[in-house]
């Protein structure tokens, strides 16, 4: 077996490799860490806006379907007075009220605000929307407005 200066019969072969990483060697990983973080970073955020956008779409199909739920029992919409709240609780001189027509209470849109309701609606018996990401009406992409027209 062959010695080493230390005496311990390691070959310098067995003893470089205890030596960990080269400076170049961690530069190249951290540059190829760095490009699929640059690669997948923004397909992966595109991604989660999609799925809010569809969350805001199902939100909005689930509250119409608990809408018209009301309208069947009562014989009408809920007042603007009163709007998406009448779905969980029982309004005031509501006597046909059959609720709650929501589970878990009305929800917040994905990006955290109140859908707007507006009963009689401007395109139909009611209008049911969120403004998207930005909070404010019209927009594009993840901006956009959703609506139940």
């Amino acid at each position: 077996m062959e010695k080493n200066q230390s005496g311990t019969g390691a070959t310098g072969r067995q003893r470089g490799a205890s030596r960990g990483f080269t400076l170049l060697e961690l530069l190249v990983v951290m540059v190829i860490i760095g490009l699929l973080a640059g690669y997948v970073g923004p397909k992966y955020f595109s991604q989660i806006g999609k799925s809010e956008i569809k969350a805001a779409l199902a939100q909005v199909d689930a509250l119409g379907k608990a809408l018209d739920y009301f309208r069947l029992d009562t014989g009408h919409y809920p007042s603007m007075e009163v709007g998406l709240a009448a779905l969980v609780t029982r309004p005031a001189n509501e006597p046909k009220w059959d609720g709650p027509y929501l589970s878990k209470g009305v929800p917040l849109d994905p990006w955290g605000n109140a859908y707007v309701f507006k009963s009689p609606g401007e395109h139909g018996d009611y209008d049911l929307l969120s403004f998207g990401k930005d909070g404010k009406p019209g927009g594009e992409g993840e901006a956009a407005d959703i609506t139940n027209w």
